[in-house]
C-alpha cells in the first residue's frame, strides 16, 4: 500500500481512501485555533467569492458528517441575528431577553437552514477518532525537516527520526511558515485573536450574535457570541499582530484584552456578568497575503502538498479541504471543487530569512 503523510483534517478522507495516514501533532488535537475557534458554519456567507463553492460544500459535508459518525461534537442549526450594544439605531427588530437593553438586535443573518454549528475541539478530536479507526496514526513530536530525493518528498523528520512516505500535507495553520525553511510556500501570518468561555447552562438558547460595541475608550469591537448545546457559551472579540510564538503551547492572551472582554461581556448581558468563566483564551487564525487559503501542490517539490489559511473559516472549510486533498492526493486531481483559485503557486515563496530576522 502507498503510504502517506498528513496534517489535521484531511486524515479522515485518505483514510477513507484506503491511504496509510500518519498524523503528526507538536502539542496536541485542536491545541490551537481548531479548538479554541466559535465553531460557527455559514452556507452562503462566502456567496460572490472566490470561496463559494468550497463553502457551500463544506457546509453540506459537516450535516453529513454529524448523520454519519456516531460521535458527538454538539453539531446543530443555528437562527443568527446581527445588532450592536450602546450605539444609535434604527429601531429594535428583534428582542431577545437574556440581553442587556442596550443590545438591539436589528437583523436577521441567517436560519436554521443557513447557519449552524459545532464545537470546534470536539469536532476536531471526533475526525482524529473516525479517523484512527480507519487506520490512521496520531503521533505527538516536533516536525524538524521534509526528507527530499531529488524532486520528490520521501518522508519527514520526526525529533531526530525520519518517517518514510510519499506524500506530506502541511497543514499547520499560521505555523505553516515554519516549513518555508523545507519548502517553497506562499507566507502564513497569524492573527491573534481572544475569547471567553462561560457556563451558561440553559439560560441563552441556539441562537448566535455578531455585533458592533464601542468600548469607553471608543475603540470599536465586533464581539461574536455562539451558545452551545453543552451549556457553554464561547464569545470572541479584539483581535491583535501580538509575534506568533514558535511552540502552539506558548500562546497566552495579551495583557489586559480578556480583562477588557470581560467587561464587555458584563455590560451585554446579565447572564454573562453572572456565569462562571471557564476559559480565558487566545488563538491565532492563519491569514494571507490575499485572504484566500493555500490548498494544493506545492510548485516543484513532487509529493509535497499545502492545505492552511482559511482565516475565520478554517472550521467552516476544513470538510470540503480535507475532501478534496484527498481527491488531489489520490486521484491527481480535485473532482468536487475548483482549486485553481487556492493554488499555492499564486504567490511568491516566503524567504525564511525574513522570520529568522523577526
Amino acid at each position: 500500500m502507498r503510504r502517506r503523510r498528513d496534517r489535521r483534517f484531511d486524515r479522515l478522507f485518505l483514510s477513507r481512501h484506503g491511504i496509510e495516514t500518519t498524523v503528526i501533532e507538536r502539542t496536541g488535537v485542536a491545541c490551537a485555533a481548531s479548538g479554541k475557534s466559535g465553531g460557527f458554519l455559514a452556507f452562503d456567507w462566502c456567496d460572490g467569492t472566490r470561496l463559494e463553492p468550497l463553502a457551500r460544500r463544506s457546509f453540506a459535508l459537516h450535516a453529513r458528517l454529524a448523520r454519519e459518525i456516531g460521535d458527538d461534537w454538539n453539531y446543530r442549526r443555528l437562527t443568527t441575528y446581527g445588532g450592536s450594544m450602546g450605539l444609535r439605531q434604527h429601531g429594535r427588530a428583534y428582542g431577545i431577553e437574556w440581553l442587556s437593553a442596550s443590545v438591539s438586535l436589528n437583523q436577521r443573518l441567517g436560519s436554521t437552514e443557513t447557519t449552524a454549528q459545532v464545537h470546534p475541539g470536539k469536532f476536531t478530536a471526533a475526525m482524529m477518532r473516525a479517523a484512527q479507526t480507519q487506520g490512521a496514526e496520531l503521533r505527538l513530536g516536533r516536525v524538524t525537516g521534509v526528507v527530499c530525493r531529488g524532486p520528490r518528498v520521501t518522508g519527514v523528520e520526526v525529533d531526530g527520526e525520519t518517517i518514510e512516505g510519499d506524500a506530506v500535507v502541511i497543514a499547520m495553520g499560521p505555523w505553516s511558515i515554519l516549513a518555508t525553511e523545507w519548502l517553497p510556500l506562499p507566507a502564513v501570518y497569524g492573527l491573534k485573536g481572544h475569547s471567553l468561555v462561560f457556563e451558561t447552562g440553559t439560560k441563552v438558547p441556539p441562537e448566535a450574535l455578531f455585533l458592533e460595541v464601542r468600548e469607553a475608550t471608543g475603540t470599536m469591537q465586533s464581539p461574536e457570541l455562539f451558545p452551545h448545546s453543552d451549556g457553554t457559551t464561547y464569545v470572541c472579540a479584539i483581535s491583535s499582530e501580538s509575534p506568533l510564538p514558535v511552540d502552539p503551547a506558548a500562546v497566552s492572551p495579551d495583557p489586559g484584552a480578556v480583562e477588557r472582554l470581560e467587561r464587555m461581556c458584563s455590560e451585554m448581558s446579565p447572564v454573562f456578568a453572572s456565569s462562571k468563566i471557564l476559559a480565558r483564551q487566545a488563538c491565532y487564525r492563519p491569514v494571507t497575503r490575499d485572504g484566500l487559503p493555500l490548498i494544493g501542490r506545492v510548485p516543484g517539490v513532487e509529493g509535497a502538498y499545502v492545505a492552511t489559511g482559511h482565516s475565520v473559516w478554517g472550521i467552516l472549510n476544513a470538510p470540503a479541504t480535507g475532501e478534496a486533498m484527498a481527491e488531489l492526493i489520490t486521484e491527481g486531481s480535485a473532482r468536487r471543487i475548483d482549486l485553481s483559485p487556492f493554488d499555492p503557486g499564486r504567490a511568491p515563496p516566503f524567504d525564511p530569512a525574513r522570520r529568522r530576522r523577526g
